[in-house]
């Protein structure tokens, strides 16, 4: 497993280092470029975040050396208030584009806190809010069939719908196996969205999907209680009639993954998946992980099916702290993949790298402001 720092281009805007945001995939449509879209999330002070990030790629230089473009959206109307926890899904209807947010926690009301309840956190209000990228608008819209706040659950999006699958409701403690329909009509005054409350879901959070084809996914990892992590694999895909689930023989796990108590990761694309489990020793090594990877590939019937969990890498040697994220791949191009093995090809030359001192990561609050890279 190869960690290489990635550079920002000078007018980019400063990202912090989010935990549990929620990040949605933008792919290249009608001349848009490709790029993800970032809203809210914790900080290390743990303070939470309401601020939309676009990150996409500015430019490609030699030796594969990326440079990311990140901007920062600036919302108006009904804003989502700040809080961690939640999706952000993209829809097409009617030649239109926008994003539904729903769900995730956040820190109680001012007027409800208390010394002895400063930092707890609820669920948000079950609202949903419809995001037009091009003009930043953003609209709140309340459904009789939401009920409850939900948080950690899974979202899934196909053209003007999307499904929530899973999630946890903090004020009954509970993970509810519903499965919720959202359609999002994208009409040339009001929106017209239509709620469907489904019971055939999955009790699950936190959990993990890859993209085995189009509209096809396998969720895998997650918790189906606060102490019970959840090993099967399910098949689920999107079509013109609705979701179908399936559950897929799960890959062979190792000791530590079935005997560790948590685990995260995202998707790599293409039907692979990585995700991480702490090393266990006494005493517990700082910052130490193991890696694995899951692959998975069509059957010759055209149905997914899992293959072995294979471990790559606990070598922390040259690695930076692993945050609690999202895994964010951008396509490569054809010329890029063709040197993308492990041989001389990938052969990382420091001089390629730009001095940081000297790129939009660094924020400077003044002209006389004097910042040290090296601290």
């Amino acid at each position: 497993l190869k960690l290489r720092a990635i550079s920002f281009s000078n007018n980019s805007s400063y990202l912090p280092p989010l935990r549990c945001p929620a990040v949605a995939h933008f792919e290249p449509r009608d001349g848009s470029p490709e790029c993800y879209l970032i809203h809210g999330g914790r900080t290390p002070n743990n303070e939470l975040s309401s601020s939309l990030y676009m990150l996409s790629v500015d430019s490609r230089g030699c030796n594969r050396k990326v440079t990311l473009q990140c901007q920062e959206k600036e919302l108006v109307g009904d804003v989502p208030s700040a809080r961690y926890g939640h999706t952000l899904s993209v829809i097409h209807s009617r030649g239109k584009t926008a994003c539904v947010l729903f769900g995730g926690r956040s820190y109680m009301p001012p007027s409800e806190r208390t010394t002895e309840n400063w930092n707890s956190v609820v669920d948000c209000p079950p609202q949903v809010f419809l995001i037009d990228l091009e003009f930043g608008c953003s609209s709140a819209h309340t459904l009789p069939e939401l009920t409850d706040g939900q948080s950690f659950h899974v979202a899934l999006a196909r053209e003007d719908c999307v499904y929530f699958l899973g999630g946890h409701i903090l004020s009954s403690d509970c993970r509810p196996p519903r499965l919720i329909r959202l359609r999002v009509e994208l009409l040339l005054g009001s929106p017209v969205i239509t709620c469907t409350v489904l019971q055939e879901g999955l009790s699950i959070t936190s959990a993990i999907t890859s993209s085995v084809g189009y509209n096809e996914y396998i969720i895998f990892g997650g918790y189906q209680s606060e102490t019970q992590k959840r090993m099967e694999c399910t098949y689920i895909g999107l079509d013109d009639v609705g979701v179908h689930m399936e559950p897929r023989e799960p890959p062979q796990w190792t000791s530590e993954i079935s005997h560790s108590r948590t685990w995260f990761g995202g998707s790599l694309g293409k039907g692979s998946a990585l995700f991480a489990v702490p090393s266990e020793g006494k005493p517990t090594p700082p910052d130490a992980y193991h890696f694995y990877q899951v692959n998975f590939q069509k059957e010759p019937d055209g149905e997914a099916s899992t293959q072995g969990c294979s471990q790559e890498s606990t070598d922390f040697e040259d690695s930076a702290p692993l945050e609690d994220s999202e895994e964010l791949y951008f396509g490569r191009e054809p010329h890029e993949l063709e040197d993308s093995s492990d041989g001389e090809g990938a052969t990382y030359n420091e001089e390629d790298e730009e001095d940081e001192s000297q790129t939009g990561y660094w924020v400077k609050c003044c002209l006389s402001c004097q910042v040290d890279p090296n601290t």
